[in-house]
């Protein structure tokens, strides 16, 4: 009498490991080092030749920086197209008139525009951040609503940092402040934001 053994689909079953998730990793490295990267360069030019001489190369890394984020992405994220339009408008302004307060308050505008955008969408009990960030988190109404109000004062602080480093600091420790003290502390509130996104997680459970 022959047995024959069926085969253990169980241990002929290989991982299956998918691409996608390094995929995106990877799509978020390139997309903060087109955030971080005319910083970097605006930080480098100030150090060679001063804050005009950074502007006006903060400027033309701020349009490479858009175009390839267009080209690699097919579009470009809302709040580093309204932040680059700034640097542009005020940029332009600084070397027009010579006057370097105009890049100094950027930042102080951008960060309040966003929290005031964003705290007027509270006040009409929408929370735009779902707009923004809808396709890549699934949460709450509850768990929207306390993340747009501490993105909103995270905002609101960025913009009071801004004025008091510019107006107490030279214009060397300012620009570092801007790209070793502002990019971490984002960094880290965001990453502070995980506790959150996954108490309010309304993406569907898998069995």
């Amino acid at each position: 009498m022959t047995n024959s053994a069926a085969p253990d689909s169980r241990n002929n079953t290989k991982p299956v490991q998918s691409d996608a998730e390094p995929a995106v990793g990877g799509a978020q490295l390139g997309k903060m080092l087109l955030e971080v990267g005319p910083l970097g360069v605006f930080f480098f030019a100030n150090s060679q030749g001063g804050i005009f001489w950074g502007t006006g190369c903060f400027m033309a890394a701020t349009l490479v920086a858009l175009s390839l984020s267009f080209i690699i992405y097919k579009k470009i994220p809302i709040m580093p197209l309204i932040s680059g339009v700034f640097i542009l408008v005020f940029g332009a302004l600084t070397l027009w008139l010579h006057d370097d307060l105009f890049i100094k308050i950027k930042p102080t505008l951008v960060n309040t525009l966003f929290g005031s955008i964003l705290a007027a969408g509270l006040f009409f009990n929408q929370y735009l951040l779902k707009y923004v960030f809808g396709e890549v988190f699934r949460l709450r109404d509850e768990g929207w609503k306390l993340l747009t109000i501490r993105w909103a004062m995270f905002f609101f602080l960025l913009a009071a940092l801004n004025e008091i480093v510019w107006r107490n600091f030279s214009d060397e420790f300012w620009i570092s402040f801007k790209l070793f003290g502002i990019m971490p502390l984002t960094l880290v509130f965001a990453m502070s934001q995980v506790g959150l996104l996954k108490k309010y997680d309304a993406s569907p459970k898998t069995p």
